[in-house]
């Protein structure tokens, strides 16, 4: 059969490496796709906004299953304009995709559902958010309710830093109109974050293995929030128990209610947890794969990615028990090459080398993200370039590998953090304030 994989960062690139592994799978599509894609795949030059021009596509290629890899397409309903013309497509739909893309509508979901979170308000005028700010004895978190590529959640330390967040978001306008118009303001918690994917369609819930993101731009969680600067997998914060807790508390309820609303799920539901002294709490959820945490759990995943996908599409998910997806044991760890000036502005179309070099590593591959061909070179295309990743026998030995990769490539204004997976092999105390 033939995919097409929507999209054109790391996370798609990681999606066409292992949907092109699968021996039912005859090719693998990707739109628009980025230098790495078309090594493992084929680039199609069709944006992921042009729903008319990639239901063609698929109508002329007989293109059997679309993958949604980036959530601006989901929640624009792509896939019910797909499912109109009865095309098989992964992800969730318009209304159900709303978790994502409306940090408001997450919000009163999880009120409805009696899913633990953090203490939150909804303001839609800048001047009662302030006050409300003004009045909060504890640091908060700023949300913009719309999205924001990763980048519109604003962790706060003073109530200066809260008043600023929101001048940025409601007033400023940073990260747009629609975006801004409404803020969630919610208690900053205590923990460690940790990533939890996993399949869903109809009543059947399949958790992937777990993973735990590094969001902020440099070392030691300075610097801005990112769309994600490296991730590891699996993260030993997430006990057998703790996963259990997770999907009967937060997964299944979520599941339900979206259910109970007429808006079923089916696809990924990505929750962002907190672990905290109190127990795990949402900070979010999203609609499909996260990047980076994609390209170490596909690193690991031993089961027909491809048998997957269709399963749930298909309303068979239920064929898939937890117990029988098979995982490679070893740790995987990605780190991520960003451009400098990343997450604000940062040049395009700096020269990359060593890119054949760290290939020839074992156990590594480079997912490539923000990346293009040009004149027969591979240049820059993008804010986070490149997810370097690596097996390995233990935790340390993943990341010393990575590493190993990543001091081979090299592009001009390039950087990275120097401590993913540091969270798992120098355990923190408890009390961790939130990311």
């Amino acid at each position: 059969m033939k995919i097409l994989v929507l999209g054109k960062g790391g996370r798609e690139h990681a999606l066409v490496w292992k949907l092109a592994q699968s021996p039912r799978v005859e090719r693998v599509f990707c739109a628009p796709g980025n230098a790495g894609t078309a090594l493992d795949g084929v680039n199609v030059p069709i944006e992921t906004y042009d729903f008319d021009g990639l239901m063609r596509f698929v109508k002329k290629e007989g293109v059997r299953l679309t993958v949604v890899g980036p959530e601006e397409p989901l929640a624009n309903g792509i896939v019910d304009a797909f499912q109109k013309e009865g095309l098989r497509i992964f992800g969730p739909s318009k209304v159900a995709a709303q978790l994502e893309a409306s940090k408001v509508f997450a919000k009163k979901l999880m009120r409805d559902a009696d899913v633990s979170t953090a203490e939150f308000r909804i303001f839609d005028h800048p001047d009662p958010a302030r006050h409300y700010v003004e009045t909060r004895e504890y640091p908060v978190v700023v949300k913009a309710d719309g999205l924001a590529a990763g980048k519109g959640v604003i962790v706060c330390s003073t109530t200066q830093e809260a008043l600023a967040a929101v001048e940025r978001i409601m007033v400023k306008e940073e990260f747009g109109r629609a975006a801004g118009r409404q803020i969630v303001i919610e208690k900053r918690l205590e923990g460690e974050e940790l990533s939890v994917l996993a399949l869903v369609s109809g009543r059947a819930i399949v958790t992937l293995a777990p993973a735990q993101d590094y969001k902020r731009a440099f070392d030691n969680d300075a610097g801005a929030n990112t769309g994600g600067m490296g991730a590891y997998s699996p993260a030993p914060l997430a006990t057998p128990d703790l996963l259990a807790e997770i999907e009967s508390k937060a997964l299944v309820p979520i599941v339900h209610a979206l259910k109970r609303r007429r808006t079923p799920f089916r696809g990924v539901l990505y929750a962002g947890v907190l672990v905290t002294n109190q127990g795990p709490r949402i900070l979010e959820f999203n609609c499909r794969f996260g990047d980076p945490e994609t390209q170490p759990v596909l690193m690991r995943l031993k089961t027909d990615l491809c048998d997957l996908l269709e399963a749930a599409v298909e309303d068979r998910l239920d064929d898939f028990a937890e117990e029988t997806l098979q995982w490679d044991p070893r740790p995987a760890v990605c780190v991520v090459m960003a451009s400098q000036g990343y997450p604000g502005n940062y040049h395009k179309g700096k020269v990359i080398k060593g890119l054949d070099e760290a290939a020839k590593l074992p156990d590594v591959k480079v997912f490539h993200a923000g990346t293009k061909e040009s004149a027969g070179m591979t240049v820059t295309d993008g804010g986070r370039v490149l997810g370097v990743t690596a097996l390995g026998d233990t935790l340390a030995d993943a990341k010393r590998r990575a590493y190993e990769a990543v001091a081979k490539i090299s592009f001009q204004g390039a950087f990275w953090r120097s401590d993913i997976a540091d969270k798992a092999l120098t355990p923190k105390p408890a009390n961790t304030p939130q990311q």
